[in-house]
């Protein structure tokens, strides 16, 4: 989640008329609270009320529930709020049994969730894939319920998604070797609808993943069409790609303090125009193509008066490298050795070389700088 107050994020939220919703850690904890209490009470809590890292207490409704001689089982549905989270909707299960005195909390994945198989992020190999804050939630909870009703504490919590093996393709988990399923996250509990830190924290386990495999070059890559760019240009592997998306910041902030030996950046014409402006952010809703700044690029590509001022005019970024193309100026090279300049005032000095490659929408390149 961001870093932002809960006063900032309430402030954007009523500005913005979005609706918050939960984590898959926030869910997962109701559910081992409820499945645990009906192990020691005989009873599940509906709705089951927990305590957020920042001391707000939602309560969740249970959508499933199972209690034997043996263990005790809760589902919550999550609900993402206004957020476009591919696990909206999901069926987050915890099944919860006693385990012997001094055993402790134990996590299990189970059908759904997914297991690390490479080094590089937050948990050990062959640990599942729920991560530190949701598992120290959920053993605060336990804590509580076993002090509230006389329990030991000492329990195996075995957590599972539904469907949520085939929910994980459209994640970055199987890049990360994150696999069977789902991760269970959070920090706060709380999902702000379209916040950025979701895919950010992506990209920084991205570069983890890739340092710890030993991965000397990886690519920030706009989407699929400049990674397949970069894979036939270098023949980089899969866990060397990084899905930057727009967040080219988020790449050279974390890569300054992670450093690899090189780092290419590759993108649409368009959107590394951007960041050869200087931004860092380049979604569309927060920066846009400086036709201007383009203009002056190519009049320090050779292009004369008339023909600046058809760029600085043009409709599209496209349509300004096609009127350059034309006439001879290099204003895809332009904009890629720009852009790499501005990635290195970035990351201060950082032991990194960079390169920068532009494409058009169809995967050809169309400018690229020199590695420094």
């Amino acid at each position: 989640m961001s870093g932002e107050t809960e006063g900032g994020r309430s402030a954007q939220l009523k500005h913005t008329g979005l609706r918050p919703g939960w984590t898959t850690g926030a869910c997962a904890t109701a559910a081992t609270t409820a499945a645990y209490t009906a192990l020691l009470t005989g009873g599940f809590p509906d709705p089951v009320t927990i305590t957020l890292p920042k001391g707000q207490t939602p309560a969740f409704a249970l959508a499933a529930e199972e209690l034997t001689d043996s263990y005790a089982m809760a589902g919550i549905v999550k609900d993402a709020g206004d957020d476009p989270d591919v696990t909206h909707g999901a069926l987050v299960r915890a099944r919860v049994r006693r385990l012997p005195a001094g055993a402790g909390v134990v996590f299990r994945a189970g059908p759904g969730v997914g297991t690390v198989t490479r080094p590089g992020l937050p948990l050990p190999v062959g640990e599942p894939a729920v991560n530190p804050v949701p598992r120290q939630m959920m053993r605060d909870h336990v804590a509580r319920v076993a002090g509230r009703y006389g329990g030991g504490g000492d329990v195996e919590i075995t957590l599972s998604v539904d469907h949520g093996e085939e929910i994980a393709r459209s994640t970055w988990n199987p890049r990360l070797g994150i696999l069977g399923g789902l991760s269970i996250l959070g920090t706060t509990g709380i999902v702000v609808p379209y916040s950025c830190s979701a895919w950010i924290d992506s990209i920084r386990r991205g570069v983890d993943v890739a340092r710890a495999a030993g991965r000397t070059h990886v690519a920030g890559c706009t989407g699929s069409t400049s990674e397949r760019t970069v894979v036939a240009e270098y023949g980089l592997p899969e866990d060397a790609l990084l899905d930057m998306g727009d967040f080219a910041g988020a790449v050279l902030k974390y890569v300054r303090r992670h450093p690899v030996d090189r780092l290419t950046v590759c993108g649409g014409f368009a959107k590394l125009s951007k960041l050869a402006a200087g931004h860092l952010d380049l979604h569309s809703g927060r920066s846009q193509v400086d036709k201007g700044f383009l203009a002056g690029l190519a009049r320090r590509g050779g292009a004369d008066g008339a023909l600046a001022a058809a760029v600085a005019d043009a409709n599209t970024g496209l349509a300004a490298l096609q009127l350059c193309q034309a006439a001879g100026v290099p204003l895809g090279d332009l904009v890629a050795t720009t852009a790499r300049d501005e990635a290195l005032a970035v990351l201060r000095g950082a032991p990194v070389a960079v390169d920068v490659i532009c494409i058009d929408r169809a995967g050809t390149v169309v400018g690229r700088s020199s590695v420094a």
